[in-house]
């Protein structure tokens, strides 16, 4: 029988009362990894209310103090990056190479975090009128939760938890179902990071769980990656019951590619960025919209891209793409691919119906690119989530900007040019909340917060850095007189 993974509450490991539980699953040989309990609300409540206790005594500890475990945290994650990042690949399917960059971006956003006794202070004014100071104080709100998508198992935790923690929250964390075993590696260096119990809690499960977490009083912020539909009904449902969300929602991220570009470049970029990962990132570039004479060069190039990557188990050498999360994801991805074609696109290279020798049963979709895609096309609007690009071509930037524009989604927009000008007009005139000139993906730096806009983002304060501090605190505004006849009295 696979292990049965627990949750962590109080500082220690705790077996779920879950009756149910599915199977976590390699998508690289489909094999069973482990099973992940589907907790009930009982468990849930266990969680808020040891976090509740823990929170009067963390919240009174000093933020100097605080920021001691990060320090220790980040350490231990440089120690054992290497098996994270395997863990990350078994569970999630993308390459050695992918997982590790993802780790990385963990730990600097535990950098950023080790700086909250500077990001968390206030303001003031003395005299704000005659013999009154007036302040602006920053509190925690208490227990907080995220709610955590399958594509960056070991990343996405980190764009929340070291800024809810250091700001004075306590933490509570519900990873995918389908990738639960990184988070347990996670938590198990959490607990050699001396945090007190309570502080940091983890309660695997599914849809019930999200629930439970949404509508517990004792928990007063939500923060959640995802898709658009659940990102909206995460939004809605937790903004009913008073709580604070920032939900991170769907794309579809487009990539303008003018004359003057460098086209190898353009295309080595736009590839890694259409296909790493297996397409499964939501700043992955899924439509590629070429300006003018830019079109039969680039064509050339991304398909001799695109027909010669190397596919396989990401932890084999030289694997430059692994699997999709699924065999459901895999049959709607190759659903969408005949949709497109039945729809009029030509497709240039199909990746359907593909084996990977002695991983015959792994859920691999090799890269697929179609042309001629219409803007009003299923393949050009729904989020697609796999290995697959879309082509559009416009005669001028204009035309391109009205394409980028012209969709609901507003995560990431890139543009490749050596044109100043164009850039500049490109990053001023399209609707989307991270821009990219002469880059794939325009992944913020944790010391900026990850923007989005349109339906790919829900709430007002994004993830990581200032925003983060934001969104975990809560201002207060004291104004004070201490008049000059009280001092005399004592």
């Amino acid at each position: 029988m696979p292990e049965r993974l627990q949750n962590f509450i109080d500082g220690a490991w705790r077996a779920s009362s879950a009756t149910q539980a599915l199977n976590v699953i390699n998508p690289a040989s489909a094999t069973v990894l482990a099973e992940v309990p589907l907790s009930p609300a009982q468990d849930v409540n266990l969680a808020v209310e040891t976090a509740e206790r823990a929170f009067i005594s963390w919240r009174r500890t000093p933020v100097v103090d605080r920021v001691q475990p990060l320090f220790k945290l980040k350490m231990l994650l440089e120690e054992h990056r290497d098996e994270l990042a395997l863990s990350i690949t078994d569970e999630c399917g993308k390459t050695l190479s992918e997982s590790k960059g993802e780790m990385q971006r963990a730990i600097e956003n535990v950098e950023t975090a080790c700086g909250m006794p500077t990001l968390i202070q206030g303001t003031n004014c003395e005299d704000i009128a005659a013999g009154i100071d007036e302040h602006m104080i920053r509190q925690p709100l208490g227990v907080v939760a995220a709610i955590t998508p399958f594509n960056f198992p070991g990343m996405i935790p980190f764009w929340f938890m070291p800024y809810a923690v250091a700001a004075g929250n306590c933490f509570l964390l519900k990873p995918s179902e389908r990738v639960p075993i990184t988070s347990q590696k996670l938590y198990a260096l959490f607990q050699q990071a001396d945090f007190p119990p309570g502080v940091v809690q983890l309660v695997n499960g599914g849809r019930d769980t999200v629930n439970a977490i949404l509508d517990h009083p004792g928990i007063r912020a939500v923060s959640f990656v995802g898709s658009t539909a659940t990102a909206r009904y995460i939004y809605s449902r937790a903004a009913a019951n008073g709580k604070r969300a920032q939900c991170q929602g769907g794309a579809k991220n487009p990539v303008v590619v003018m004359p003057d570009a460098d086209m190898e470049m353009a295309t080595r970029i736009l590839a890694d960025s259409a296909f790493g990962c297996a397409g499964q990132r939501c700043l992955a570039a899924s439509v590629a919209i070429t300006v003018g004479e830019a079109r039969p060069g680039f064509i050339e190039q991304i398909v001799a891209n695109a027909a010669n990557r190397k596919v396989g188990y990401g932890a084999e050498p030289g694997i430059e793409m692994g699997p999709v999360i699924s065999a459901e994801s895999k049959t709607r991805i190759e659903g969408l691919i005949a949709k497109g074609a039945s729809g009029g696109a030509r497709i240039l290279v199909d990746g359907r119906g593909r084996k990977i020798p002695e991983y015959e049963d792994g859920y691999f979709v090799f890269p697929t690119i179609l042309d001629d895609v219409a803007p009003d096309a299923e393949a050009a609007r729904t989020e697609i989530f796999g290995p697959v690009l879309s082509l559009m071509h416009a005669s001028t930037i204009e035309e391109a900007i009205a394409l980028v524009n012209g969709r609901s989604y507003g995560n990431m927009a890139c543009i490749f040019t050596t044109d100043g000008a164009n850039a500049r007009r490109f990053r001023y005139e399209v609707n989307a909340g991270n821009v990219g000139i002469n880059v794939g993906v325009a992944a913020p730096m944790s010391t900026f917060p990850f923007s989005g806009w349109g339906e790919s983002f829900f709430g007002d304060l994004h993830a990581q850095a200032q925003h983060s501090v934001e969104f975990f605190t809560q201002t207060k505004i004291v104004v004070e007189r201490w008049p000059r006849e009280w001092s005399r009295k004592f």
